[in-house]
């Protein structure tokens, strides 16, 4: 990054949160933002500085890259290096107020035992914070693992097969038994399967299944054939939240703009890439990504902040959100970052 004075550091972090903050609707519906000139700097935030020196200020900043203008207009708006600089250098270390944070975990504990309703309720508090588009993988081991499995007998030879990974995903699978057993027989044998297969993978099962007897044998056959299906991650798996509203920003009133951001949503492949990003063990915390910083042409028309929850060797899934390069970035971080803090306890306490 090119080095800056404190007073054009001043004015940059002004200009960004100015054209952030700057969106507004008219008579018809549409909205517009404004590119952010002298006059409003000198006159909103009382700068004992002159419009020429602001001026000056700003043509600096236009030339080392920080900030462009549309057009003809004498205004300006931060470029994708400018936004960089200002979430590395000049952004507030902005948290949820506690108020906020208090009625957020109060709504995750009522659901605490139902996982869905977590990842629909992580996403709408995401996208309400940050104006973005939210997105959360529900989590996954690397592997399925069994946490609990019970045999429930229903009529004659059928009984359900209930299959309770250690990530909380919950399976359940219909077997038709050579000879009927009572409740209390099969009581006997998920007991028995539970001592032997708790923790365990499919590969696991696999070499265990001669010291079976010929009922366990057939109901480990399933359990494997279910944690296998379990380890093959779907982008079905990815809740969202917000994009009706983002759509409607200025940004995206361009066919081109619109597309992209839609074609993420679209193909799985894509989604999937993306959100990998924020699965990528070696790196922690929240990842900020602006524009043309990305690998993907569809989004070089936005920024993405994305984090990582739960525990990578044993269960973890992805969130973010997605949104014009006209971010509020200090508050998507700031929710994104509790968000995770918040999926990851609640996570925790499954295993």
């Amino acid at each position: 990054m090119t080095e800056l004075t404190s007073r054009q550091q001043l004015i940059l972090s002004l200009v960004v949160r100015e054209y952030v903050g700057s969106e507004t609707e008219g008579e018809s519906g549409a909205r517009k933002v404004q590119p952010v000139g002298s006059k409003v700097l000198v006159e909103r935030y009382k700068l004992d500085l002159s419009s020429a020196t602001i001026r000056n200020e700003l043509a600096q900043l236009e030339a080392r890259g920080y900030l462009t203008h549309p057009h003809t207009s004498s205004g300006r708006i931060p470029t994708d290096a400018g936004y960089r600089y200002f979430v590395e250098w000049l952004m507030d270390d902005d948290e949820l107020p506690p108020e906020e944070q208090r009625k957020i975990e109060h709504q995750f504990h009522q659901a605490r035992l139902d996982l869905e309703q977590w990842m629909r309720l992580a996403s709408s508090v995401l996208a309400r914070a940050s104006g973005g588009v939210a997105l959360i993988t529900a989590p996954r081991a690397p592997q399925a693992h069994v946490k609990h499995l019970q045999l429930i007998s229903t009529q004659g030879r059928l009984v359900l097969l209930i299959l309770v990974l250690l990530d909380g995903t919950v399976k359940q699978e219909m077997l038709t038994l050579a000879d009927p057993l009572n409740q209390a027989d099969l009581d006997e044998v998920s007991e028995r399967l539970n001592s032997l297969f708790s923790g365990r993978m499919a590969e696991e099962l696999t070499a265990r299944r001669s010291d079976l007897s010929a009922l366990e044998a057939d109901v480990t056959a399933c359990v494997i054939n279910m944690l296998r299906r379990a380890d093959e991650w779907a982008a079905a798996d990815v809740y969202r939240d917000g994009l009706g509203e983002v759509m409607r920003k200025p940004e995206f009133e361009a066919r081109e703009a619109a597309e992209g951001l839609l074609k993420v949503f679209e193909e799985r492949s894509l989604l999937e890439e993306v959100l990998d990003t924020a699965l990528n063990p070696v790196v922690s915390g929240v990842q900020v990504v602006i524009g043309s910083e990305g690998r993907w042409a569809e989004l070089r028309d936005c920024s993405l902040v994305l984090a990582r929850y739960g525990s990578p060797n044993r269960a973890a899934g992805a969130l973010g959100v997605v949104g014009p390069t006209r971010m509020h970035y200090g508050r998507s971080i700031s929710a994104v970052r509790y968000v995770s803090v918040l999926m990851t306890n609640l996570i925790s306490d499954i295993f």
